[in-house]
């Protein structure tokens, strides 16, 4: 049975795409053109700052976003980069009985910004924050930590090798979400076939985990 859930933050609660164009808009570089470099090194496998340094080989990822936040511009995010069917489902699954929780590759800040957002969330967590990277085993670590036993957790993301992956390799059952481009272009089918759930948005999740409990009694 599934008693808690663990949601990541970009690509699954929170909509990302104001936040690349604003990075296309710093770089001087068409959004478009910022996009299918996205794609392209998504599909490589390799880390996403692998775009920036395309378009400035030697990109120092900390001292620009230090010169963002000087410039007026700082990384941030609110209610309206939020997914339109995120909160609704956070409130279902707390309706549900279960224990409801956020982690994902944030800096630290952001755990302020989502706790202002008076979401239906009962613990948050960033990789910053924790100290460790969502793709080191010592994040998911944290994960059961703080949510209970790892076979009664589904933790649910956008990404099959920094999400799914892990998750599963921590004992912790997974849901895939795709609607960013990592879940449809990356092909993982050995961590996506072992996926609980994939879905195309947070709207059905609620039911699904409690017809998956239903069944396990």
């Amino acid at each position: 049975m599934i008693d808690t859930v663990f949601l990541d933050v970009g690509g699954t609660i929170l909509d990302e795409s104001r936040e690349f164009a604003a990075w296309a808009d710093w770089l001087g570089v068409p959004r478009h053109t910022l996009s299918a470099v996205f794609g392209s090194v998504i599909a490589r496998g390799q880390d996403y700052r692998q775009v920036f340094e395309t378009f400035r080989p030697g990109f120092d990822l900390a001292a620009e976003l230090e010169c963002r936040a000087a410039a007026g511009l700082p990384e941030t995010f609110g209610e309206e980069d939020l997914y339109p069917d995120a909160r609704a489902c956070l409130a279902a699954l707390q309706d549900e009985g279960l224990f409801v929780g956020l982690a994902g590759n944030q800096p630290a800040q952001a755990e302020a910004i989502l706790r202002d957002l008076d979401l239906a969330v009962d613990v948050f967590g960033t990789s910053e924050g924790w100290g460790v990277a969502n793709t080191a085993p010592g994040f998911f670590e944290r994960v059961v930590h703080e949510g209970g036993g790892a076979s009664s957790i589904l933790y649910v993301g956008d990404r099959p090798d920094n999400d799914i992956r892990p998750a599963l390799a921590a004992g912790i059952q997974a849901c895939l979400i795709r609607r960013r481009p990592w879940g449809h272009i990356l092909d993982l089918p050995a961590a996506t076939a072992r996926s609980l759930f994939r879905i195309d948005s947070l709207d059905a999740l609620s039911s699904l985990i409690a017809k998956h409990s239903a069944a396990a009694t």
